[in-house]
């Protein structure tokens, strides 16, 4: 591979079962090697905050260079990443093939991943990424889980703040009565069988954000495909582990895998495409997955039969076409183009979708939010998140655009905080394929 070539990087599966992979001694001289060569390059600066605390650990150290720097710092730059990939896909010189083989965001997850072997995770943050046990229960008590979790509940946030060390002032998703599933086995729209892809057929993998927290994307991406003709189903097995993934908790996600894909093989055997709702999930089945179970037969079928939802409409109007009679938007899109729909490497398909709206006028963000799941919502976080964060919600604001969009919910969230930061304005961000669900007609 050329250096800063423009070939498609590759990864390496994750050795997660070896031994030498929680190694202390190993890993440290690997981080030190990887981080060396950052150190040289320094391209990723203004990407996350990993890599200017990486920089000025190096710059303060005796020396000026790595060989006076004390590995216990070393944990503060893995604390900063948020594994969006970024770096991986859009930045890194030297990712595989190349011959120095950086693959920084599986470091900073090998790190994790030791941590927990060593340590295990915090109480607090091992309940948090409990995504479904905390779903089934707030949607008995959905009123006063979201009057408890709201920002404007001053009592609450600071008591949240002091036990979970979630940030006061961070918005967090609402919970709802009926989840995604429920509500579609009981109003499943009527498939249109005069459409040009009548006869496509689709599993759609709820994810645990929708499922619990926001089902009008499940509903607006089931009706837009009923709208063209596919059958759908929909299923939920369970989170995908992307909140494990984020602490090191890899053998957590090897199980879901492995159930998850189970389930959803099945529904491939039956002739249907699985389409996730969110791009971090999609993600997660289509490459991490692999990478975590190279060896099971189940997760690289399922890889290989995964689309992202935007991904999936715009197919439909490649290949059989979409029907007929879409509506414009009027004011314009100011579309936010999520890290992880971008480590996928299927190009910008939400922005595809929405060019296929009659009259389309979309602006794009092609930049981290700064959120990082998780991770953005944390007290020692959320400022920094914010300050990452704040040329996509300038370049949101400054668009003109009657709306805001993002592909990943929890970064549309953030971005519309980042708005309200900016000029005290409050302006809700939906997914795209809620927009284009408007363009068909539908009142999601």
């Amino acid at each position: 591979m050329i250096e800063g070539g423009t070939g498609a990087p590759t990864r390496h599966p994750l050795g997660w079962r070896d031994a030498d992979f929680h190694d202390h001694a190993l890993l440290d001289a690997e981080m030190r090697r990887i981080f060396d060569i950052c150190h040289g390059c320094r391209r990723c600066f203004n990407l996350c905050d990993s890599f200017p605390r990486l920089f000025d650990l190096i710059d303060d150290s005796p020396s000026g260079e790595l060989d006076t720097v004390d590995s216990g710092g070393f944990k503060a730059v893995v604390d900063a990443c948020t594994l969006c990939d970024m770096c991986f896909m859009s930045k890194c010189p030297y990712v595989p093939p190349h011959e120095f083989n950086v693959d920084f965001p599986h470091l900073m997850l090998r790190f994790r991943a030791a941590e927990v072997r060593r340590n295990g995770i915090g109480l607090a943050a091992r309940q948090l990424t409990k995504t479904d046990r905390n779903g089934r229960a707030a949607r008995f008590v959905a009123p006063i889980a979201n009057w408890a979790s709201a920002t404007s509940n001053t009592v609450m946030r600071a008591l949240l703040e002091k036990i979970a060390g979630v940030h006061r002032a961070a918005a967090l998703p609402r919970f709802h009565r009926k989840t995604f599933s429920a509500r579609a086995r009981r109003h499943a729209p009527a498939v249109n069988r005069a459409a040009p892809a009548f006869g496509r057929k689709a599993v759609l993998y709820a994810t645990c954000f929708v499922e619990y927290n926001d089902p009008g994307i499940g509903e607006a991406a089931q009706a837009v495909l009923a709208h063209n003709g596919v059958e759908c189903e929909v299923v939920y097995p369970s989170c995908c582990g992307m909140p494990q993934l984020e602490h090191g908790d890899i053998e957590a996600v090897a199980a879901r895998a492995r159930t998850i894909s189970a389930t959803l093989g099945a529904w491939i055997d039956k002739g249907y495409d699985v389409i996730a709702l969110v791009p971090s999930c999609a993600l997660m089945l289509k490459s991490e997955w692999p990478l975590i179970a190279p060896d099971d037969a189940g997760v690289r079928r399922l890889a290989g039969a995964t689309r992202d939802i935007s991904e999936y409409v715009v197919d439909i109007a490649r290949n059989e076409g979409l029907t007929e009679g879409l509506g414009r938007l009027e004011g314009g899109v100011a579309l936010h183009i999520a890290c992880h729909a971008r480590a996928q490497n299927m190009g910008q398909k939400a922005r595809e979708m929405l060019e296929l709206i009659p009259g389309a006028d979309i602006e794009v963000i092609e930049r981290c939010s700064g959120h990082g799941g998780s991770w953005g919502v944390m007290k020692d976080n959320f400022e920094v998140a914010l300050k990452l964060g704040k040329p996509v919600a300038q370049k949101a604001r400054d668009s003109g655009k009657a709306f805001v969009a993002s592909e990943c919910p929890l970064a549309g969230a953030h971005i519309a905080q980042g708005i309200e930061r900016l000029d005290g304005e409050a302006k809700a961000a939906v997914h795209p394929i809620e927009l284009f669900a408007r363009a068909c007609g539908i009142a999601c």
